[in-house]
C-alpha cells in the first residue's frame, strides 16, 4: 500500500508508533499543534486496512460535530468508509433511539433545545435581583451538576466537597435545581438526561447492552482531557469491561472543568490500564520557535504530563512583551499593531484579539469601526448577547414617550435588573458582560439622542445599531473572541491584552476561577499563534501584571506588586492615644459590613488586624496590602470602604 490511500505515509517517528498501536488501550498525549487529528485518523485507517476491526465496528467520539465531520472526510480520503464518528450526544440519542422505546416501554422525551426554556418562569419567582441573574449561569450550575452525576438531592454536599460558590445561594440553587428537574418532568429530557438515560439503560438492561457490545468493538476519543464524569460513565458501559479504547489529548488544555470536565481521566489513563501503549506528540507543525518558547516557558508551571514542543517550522519574530501607561494606551497599541501587520501582508482574517470575558469586546469593536479596520466578533458580538438581545426585542415593541428615545431605553434596562454603578465584576462573568452591555446600551442611545436631537426614534436608533455594529456581520476582518472560543483554531498574529492579576488569574468577589485553569487557557491563547504574538498589560491603580507573566519570565517578582492608587489629598489625620479612635470606628465599619454580608464579625476582620491598620494609616492599596491579616481577596472586597475610613481621621 502506498501513497495517499497508505495511513502511514508521511506520519513522524511519534505518529507512526501511535498509528501502528491498532490493539487498545492506547493513550495519545498530543500538544498543541502536533497533528492528533492526523494521528487518530490514520490510526482507525490502519486499524481497518490491516484487518484488525471492521470499520462499522469503529466508533469515534469527537467534542463538535464539525470535528466529526472532518474526521470522516478524512478517512474516506484513505479509503475508508463506514466508521461512526459522532459526539457524546449524537451518539447517545441515536442509539436511544433504537433501545428506548424497546426497553424503556415508552417513548423517547422530547429533547429541549435549551434549558431557558424550563428555567424562564422559575428564574422570573426568584426573589429580589436574582431574578435578573443570566439564565445562563442556572443553566450552566445545573450541567455541571448533572455531568457530575450530581442529583438535585445531594447537590449541597457535592458543593461543599468542590469548594463551589453556585450562582445563587445555596439553598436557593438547590431549590431551583429542585424546580428544574420537577418541570421538566419525564417527557422532556435536556442534553445531560440523554447520556445519563443511556447509562442507566445499558446499566439495568443486559440485554441492551450487549446489542451495543456488538455493534461496537473499539472506540477513539478525541480531546479526552476535557471528558466529564458523566461521560466517562457511558464510554465504560459502551467497552463493558473490554479494552479496546483509544484516547488521546492534552491535559495542558483543559478549560472546561467549570461544566465538570476534568483532565484526571487522561491523567490517570495508564493506571486504569498498566499495559496501555502512551505515545506523546512534541513535533509541532504550527509555531514558530519563538513562540513555542513562550509556551514551553509557561509549560513548566501546569503540571500534568511533561510536554515540550519542538518546532519543525523556520524562526519568526520574537513574540512582544508590552506594558502600555492605561487601557486607552493599550487598545490604541493593539489597533496600530495590526495596521501594521496588514500592511505588511498578514491578512486580517489571520490577526486574533483574545480576552478572557465577552464584555473587554466593546473596547476594541468601538476602536476597530472608528479606524476603519474590518472586524468580527465571534460567538459573543454585542448586539447577538443576552442584555443587549433583550433590550432589542422590547425597543421593537415599544412606543416613543414623553422621555424619548434615552428615556426608553433607561427604562428598559432598569426593568431588566441595570445596576448602576452597582454589581459589575461583583457578579461573575455573565452578570458582569450583561451590565456593562446594558450600560453600553445606555450611553449609545443618550449619544444618539444628542446627535438626531428632534428626529431622533427607536426605529432610528434601531437602525444606527445596526449600522454601527454592521462591520461584525461581514465574516471578515481582525477576530475578537474569549480565549475559550479561541481554542481549536490557529492564526498568524494573536494579541493577548489585559493581562493583569484579576483578569487572568479571573478573579471577582463572587467567583474566583481555579488559578491552574486560568494559566492553561493562557497557554491556550499562546499556542493559537503562529508567527506573531503580542502580551500586554495597562497600569492601573490597584492592579498588578498577571502573576503567569512572572512564570514565563515576562516581568520579574518586584514587577507584581500592586500599583499605588491615587492617594488622597486630605493629609491623614494624627490619632493620639495609639489610635484607638479609628479602632472604634473600624470596629463599627465591620460590624456593620459583617450584618450587611450575613457573616461573623471576624470573617471580615480580626481585632488584631483593625488595629494593626489603625495603627499604620494606609494610605493606598499597595499599603494596605502590607498589613498582616490583608490578604488578595479581602483587599478586594474591601480596601476601598476600609482607606475611607482611614482618609476620613
Amino acid at each position: 500500500m502506498a501513497g495517499r490511500d497508505d495511513p502511514l505515509a508521511g506520519l513522524n517517528l511519534a505518529q507512526r508508533q501511535a498509528a501502528e498501536a491498532v490493539r487498545g488501550p492506547v493513550a495519545i498525549l498530543a500538544g498543541a499543534g502536533t497533528g492528533k487529528t492526523t494521528t487518530i485518523t490514520n490510526r482507525i485507517a490502519h486499524q481497518v486496512h490491516v484487518g484488525a476491526f471492521e470499520s462499522s465496528h469503529v466508533l469515534a467520539v469527537t467534542f463538535t460535530e464539525k470535528a466529526a465531520g472532518e474526521l470522516k472526510r478524512r478517512l474516506a480520503r484513505l479509503g475508508v468508509e463506514g466508521v461512526e464518528a459522532r459526539t457524546f450526544h449524537a451518539s447517545a440519542l441515536r442509539q436511544l433511539g433504537t433501545l428506548w422505546p424497546r426497553y424503556a416501554g415508552r417513548e423517547l422525551p422530547e429533547v429541549l433545545n435549551a434549558k431557558a426554556q424550563v428555567l424562564n418562569p422559575i428564574a422570573n419567582g426568584l426573589p429580589g435581583a436574582y431574578r435578573f441573574l443570566p439564565r445562563r449561569e442556572l443553566a450552566g450550575e445545573i450541567e455541571w451538576a448533572k455531568n457530575r452525576l450530581v442529583d438535585p438531592a445531594h447537590y449541597l454536599e457535592a458543593l461543599e466537597a468542590e469548594n463551589r460558590t453556585p450562582p445563587l445561594p445555596p439553598d436557593l440553587m438547590q431549590r431551583t435545581f429542585m424546580a428544574y428537574e420537577r418541570t421538566k418532568g419525564d417527557r422532556r429530557m435536556d442534553f445531560e438526561d440523554m447520556l445519563l438515560m443511556l447509562v442507566r439503560l445499558l446499566g439495568d438492561e443486559p440485554e441492551a447492552a450487549r446489542l451495543v457490545h456488538d455493534r461496537f468493538h473499539a472506540f477513539t476519543v478525541d480531546e479526552y482531557q476535557d471528558v466529564n464524569p458523566l461521560q466517562q460513565a457511558l464510554l465504560d458501559r459502551w467497552l463493558g469491561g473490554r479494552d479496546e479504547l483509544c484516547v488521546v489529548g492534552d491535559d495542558y488544555q483543559t478549560i472546561y472543568t467549570f461544566t465538570g470536565a476534568s483532565p484526571e481521566h487522561l491523567l490517570t489513563f495508564a493506571d486504569r490500564y498498566p499495559h496501555a501503549t502512551v505515545v506523546r506528540l512534541e513535533e509541532n507543525y504550527r509555531s514558530s520557535p519563538q513562540v513555542l518558547a513562550v509556551a514551553n516557558a509557561l509549560a513548566r508551571s501546569l503540571g500534568g504530563f511533561d510536554k515540550t514542543l519542538r518546532a519543525t517550522r523556520g524562526d519568526g519574530p520574537n513574540p512582544t512583551a508590552r506594558t502600555l501607561s492605561d487601557a486607552d494606551a493599550e487598545v490604541a497599541f493593539v489597533v496600530g499593531e495590526t495596521r501594521r501587520l496588514h500592511d505588511a501582508g498578514v491578512s486580517w482574517e489571520q490577526i486574533a484579539v483574545l480576552y478572557r470575558i465577552n464584555a473587554r469586546s466593546e473596547a476594541y469593536e468601538e476602536a476597530f469601526a472608528a479606524a476603519g479596520v474590518p472586524y468580527q466578533v465571534r460567538d459573543g458580538s454585542f448586539l447577538r448577547r443576552p442584555g443587549p438581545r433583550g433590550v432589542i426585542a422590547r425597543l421593537r415593541r415599544a412606543e416613543g414617550g414623553d422621555d424619548g428615545v434615552a428615556g426608553v431605553v433607561e427604562a428598559i434596562t432598569d426593568r431588566i435588573g441595570f445596576m448602576p454603578g452597582g454589581v459589575g465584576d461583583d457578579a461573575g462573568e455573565e452578570e458582569a458582560t450583561r451590565q456593562a452591555d446594558l450600560g453600553r446600551l445606555r450611553a449609545l442611545a443618550a449619544e444618539y439622542a444628542d446627535a438626531a436631537e428632534h428626529d431622533a426614534t427607536i426605529v432610528g436608533f434601531l437602525t444606527e445599531l445596526e449600522h454601527r455594529f454592521a462591520a461584525e456581520r461581514e465574516g471578515r476582518g481582525v477576530q475578537l473572541m474569549t480565549f475559550h472560543r479561541a481554542k481549536g483554531l490557529e492564526f498568524d498574529a494573536v494579541f493577548l491584552p489585559r493581562l493583569l492579576d484579576g483578569e487572568l488569574p479571573y478573579r471577582a468577589r463572587r467567583s474566583e476561577a481555579d488559578p491552574d485553569e486560568e494559566r492553561r487557557l493562557l497557554y491556550v491563547g499562546i499556542t493559537r499563534a503562529r508567527e506573531h504574538l503580542f502580551l500586554s498589560w495597562p497600569r492601573e491603580p490597584r492592579t498588578a501584571p498577571s502573576l503567569f507573566l512572572r512564570e514565563i519570565g515576562v516581568v520579574k517578582t518586584e514587577a507584581l506588586r500592586p500599583a499605588p492608587a491615587a492617594r488622597s489629598k486630605r493629609a491623614p489625620v494624627a490619632v493620639a492615644g495609639g489610635g484607638a479612635p479609628l479602632f472604634d470606628r473600624l470596629k463599627e465599619w465591620r460590624r456593620s459590613r459583617a450584618s450587611t454580608d450575613g457573616v461573623p464579625a471576624y470573617v471580615v476582620f480580626h481585632d488584631a488586624t483593625l488595629a494593626e491598620i489603625a495603627e499604620r494609616k494606609p494610605r493606598d492599596w499597595a499599603d494596605l496590602a502590607g498589613v498582616p491579616g490583608v490578604g488578595p481577596a479581602k483587599l478586594d472586597r474591601y480596601a476601598d470602604e476600609v482607606l475611607a475610613i482611614v482618609a476620613a481621621g
